[in-house]
């Protein structure tokens, strides 16, 4: 057994007779959806600072706990605040989350986050279906010894992002006459905002969308076979772009404003999701 496989295995052993039921999906909320858990029918909350031996978040609109319940019988725990890199933690501690949902019994990993828009067809206020990503800019999270209990040495990602949960966005989309974008997300570390030279090179990357989370969150939970979809909120045009200076603030009032409908999205996702589990 690895230390990092020994962790988890006290980090979940240390909550295990809090978690009400077996979730199915784990849905892990980006800024602007930080209330969403509220909405569910809840049945039980676990405020990540009572974990053994887990990160906390320190992202300002972050509230720091699991949140379990239902949305249409469809059993779910939510990450109400994630955990960043650029916090400070290690890659290990970063990922630590979405190795224990998949613990907890969790199939599908539904990613979430503000980002930032470099595909200049896109507008402020877009939603991007994520169809495939870029990692490279961060250690992945599977650097070191292999946890031969949670995954393969060398797993495949030719399909981080399962076409068939893509497809459910997509009804979800068409059916709320929400209008939505497909593009590839690209991960830097961050805090700072990216210059112009960078996001100049994200764009011939190939890159639609740059941010400072959710690339590692699906390596780590791809290497556990687990299935990933992913919808990005375009909470500002990136630097170059954007005639005006980034600020924190702009991209949460954003994200604020976009909420209603985000929320709409994803919980009809979910419904769609959940109805052929």
């Amino acid at each position: 057994m690895t230390k990092q496989y020994a962790r988890l295995e006290q980090t979940y052993n240390s909550i295990k007779e809090k978690i009400p039921f077996e979730p199915k999906i784990a849905l892990i909320l980006g800024s602007g959806l930080g209330d969403f858990a509220d909405t569910i029918e809840i049945k039980a909350a676990i405020d990540y600072k009572d974990i053994e031996g887990f990160p906390t978040s320190t992202v300002l609109g972050h509230k720091g706990r699991f949140v379990f319940g239902y949305i249409n019988n469809i059993p779910l725990v939510i990450m109400q605040g994630r955990v960043h890199y650029y916090e400070g933690y290690t890659m290990e501690e970063v990922v630590l989350p979405i190795r224990l949902m998949k613990k907890m019994g969790a199939d599908i990993l539904f990613l979430t986050n503000a980002t930032g828009g470099v595909n200049e067809n896109f507008q402020v206020g877009d939603f991007m279906i994520i169809k495939d990503q870029i990692g490279s800019f961060v250690p992945s999270p599977l650097i070191g010894e292999n946890i031969e209990e949670l995954g393969t040495r060398f797993p495949d990602m030719s399909e981080i992002y399962s076409k068939d949960l893509i497809e459910k966005i997509e009804e979800a989309a068409f059916e709320n006459n929400i209008k939505v974008q497909k593009g590839v997300y690209l991960q830097l570390t961050g805090p700072n905002f990216e210059s112009p030279a960078e996001i100049k090179m994200c764009n011939i990357l190939g890159a639609d969308a740059v941010g400072m989370s959710t690339a590692c969150e699906a390596i780590a939970a791809k290497h556990m076979e687990m299935k990933i979809c992913g919808i990005s909120c375009i909470t500002n045009m990136a630097a170059g772009i954007s005639k005006t200076p980034l600020t924190h603030e702009d991209v949460a009032e954003t994200a604020d404003k976009v909420a209603p409908l985000f929320k709409k999205l994803v919980t009809d996702s979910i419904i769609k999701i959940g109805s052929e589990i």
